[in-house]
């Protein structure tokens, strides 16, 4: 079994570097704190008591309040930490006060609840828990922290739409996934190719298994839109059935019609408004509009921050409201996690 470390120790801080609490005010200074008895599991865990019972091929059924449920910094450690050692546990901190935090709950919920065991979902009220903000040194919420071995692995702030959820977890889940399906094995090997032609190679083998697999349609269609293939990852999106279309699919159409229509203007012309006077705001824009065509989303979002910023009328409401379109739109997880941070800094 790993080496447990208490939440409140200074070696377990993972996050900005900052304390959080509702925002009339910060938390207490963090206090030691002490472990509490593993509730119904394997002995000495925190795994809810169906993760224990299940077989090695992980098919026991498993109710909602197995997988998604609330902790408190008297039951973090056996539920969250020891837990993490037999199966991932994602972290939602938030607080009720917090708008953000009731949109992504459900889409939290939603994606753990479909993984069906895979991953559980721990929910801790930030403004209860002083020590365990302070510990994690939180500086904005919702704050998404997963948790692997007893120990925080990744983490993302904001309230990110399903797909991006969805490839936060899944680059962390396929790592540890036993075998599964053909086509879970093809479609990993492909995610792991270093070669794009090797890659997409695999993907249409998929396709020889399952025609219609939606998920490999849209690794394919991706893969072109990466390419500047506009077309035909327009028709792998089309083969996808109706029904099972869904965030990603929407996601990557935007994208398509993004690339496909570059913005008027000129980059080097915008930088040397911009260079000449901070608040040229449609220089900003235009600029933040070729950067996205370009596919240099951590630049775009940067030049719509700066408006966020610098402005407090209607142009900062123009540049947010940008920012939360493209941000469906990113595929870098990353850099939507920053830019989403840096929105609510600079909003509140």
């Amino acid at each position: 079994m790993a080496t447990k470390k208490s939440p409140f120790s200074a070696d377990a801080s993972f996050g900005m570097g900052y304390q959080i609490g509702a925002p009339q005010g910060s938390p207490q200074a963090p206090a030691p704190g002490a472990a509490q008895p593993a509730p119904p599991g394997r002995p000495g865990s925190g795994a809810p008591a169906a993760m224990a019972s299940m077989g090695a091929g992980g098919a026991a059924p498993l109710d909602a309040a197995d997988l998604v449920f609330d902790v408190t910094e008297a039951d973090f450690e056996a539920r969250v930490l020891e837990a993490s050692l037999d199966v991932p546990v994602l972290l939602d901190c938030w607080a009720p006060w917090c708008g953000p935090c009731r949109s992504l709950g459900p889409v939290l919920e939603k994606v753990v609840t479909s993984l069906g065991g895979r991953v559980l979902l721990a929910k801790i009220n930030t403004d209860e828990a002083p020590n365990i903000s302070a510990a994690l040194r939180i500086r904005s919420i919702p704050l998404v922290v997963l948790f692997i071995g007893g120990r925080p692995v990744d983490q993302f702030v904001g309230a990110l739409p399903e797909g991006q959820v969805r490839q936060f977890l899944d680059k962390h889940l396929a790592k540890m996934a036993p075998p599964g399906s053909p086509v879970d094995e093809l479609r990993k090997a492909a995610a792991e190719s270093a070669d794009p032609a090797e890659a997409e190679q695999i993907l249409e083998e998929v396709l020889h298994v399952d025609p219609q697999h939606a998920q490999t349609l849209m690794d394919l269609a991706e893969r072109r839109i990466g390419r500047g293939e506009f077309d035909a990852a327009t028709r792998f999106l089309d083969r996808v059935k109706a029904e099972e279309r869904g965030d990603r699919d929407a996601a990557l159409r935007k994208r398509i019609e993004l690339a496909k229509n570059r913005p008027a203007g000129n980059a080097a012309e915008f930088g040397a408004r911009i260079a000449a006077n901070g608040k040229d705001f449609e220089a900003r824009f235009g600029l933040a509009a070729l950067l996205a065509y370009e596919g240099d989303f951590n630049g775009a979002f940067d030049q719509l921050l700066e408006v966020v910023l610098r402005d407090k009328g209607e142009q900062r409401e123009r540049a947010r409201a940008q920012l939360v379109e493209w941000f469906a739109v990113c595929p870098d997880v990353d850099a939507v996690s920053r830019g989403r941070r840096y929105l609510g800094m600079y909003l509140n």
